[in-house]
Order: structure tokens, then sequence, then C-alpha cells
């Protein structure tokens, strides 16, 4: 096998060069809508249990606030990722869904859940 390292500093000239800054990287765009305590147990819990009432994401997601768990769903209702169906009934009843947009982000939510238990596994041999 020939070594040219010409040609090999060539090809290194012509790679592209990223450049991650907070508004430029899609994974910064990404953990902006996922990131924090909250969403991400929210998303899961939506897509396992949709369409979900408030007071039953209250019961399943331990340790939520009540003002937390408003202002979470709020955020991801502003961000495409859930609806909000309020029907007019008394009491009043409000169910949450993952949009259409929201259910693109089903691919990654398994993947992070089957990665995560690859860790805990790992962790637990440690």
């Amino acid at each position: 096998m020939k070594n040219n390292t010409n040609i090999d500093n060539q090809s290194i000239k012509n790679e592209k060069k990223f450049i991650f800054g907070e508004n430029s990287c899609p994974v910064t765009a990404t953990m902006q809508v996922l990131g924090g305590k909250w969403k991400a147990i929210l998303i899961n819990a939506i897509y396992h249990t949709s369409p979900a009432r408030f007071g039953e994401l209250k019961r399943s997601v331990k340790g939520i606030t009540q003002s937390m768990l408003t202002s979470q769903l709020r955020e991801l209702e502003d961000d495409g990722i859930i609806s909000r169906k309020i029907y007019a009934e008394i009491p009043p009843r409000v169910e949450y869904t993952l949009t259409e947009f929201g259910l693109t982000l089903s691919p990654i939510m398994l993947s992070m859940a089957e990665w995560g238990k690859e860790y805990r596994l790992k962790k637990q041999k440690v």
C-alpha cells in the first residue's frame, strides 16, 4: 500500500470545517426542546398513554409539581410537540396528545430508552 502524504494533506484541506455554536448545532436545537428534567419524561408519558389528561400526568410523573407540569406542557405545546384539546364539559376535561411533528420524536425517544437501559446495566456491573 502506497502512502502519498501530498494527497492525504490535500484531502484534509478539502474537508468541511464544522463550527458548533449555540445557534448552529442541530443537537443544541433538539436539546432546547427535549432538555430539562421533565420534558422527555412528559413526551414519553404522553406517547404511551395518549390521550393523557393533566391529572393522569400529575399522578404518573413522580415528583413534578403542578406549576412545573403546567409550565412544561405549555412549552411543549408552544414548540409544536403536543396538542391540547379542551372539552366543554363540567368539570372541564383537557387531553394532551403528541402532534404529527411530535410523533417524529418516537425513534429518538425509543433510541434514548434503549441507550438508557444499556447504560443502567453497565453501571450495575461496575
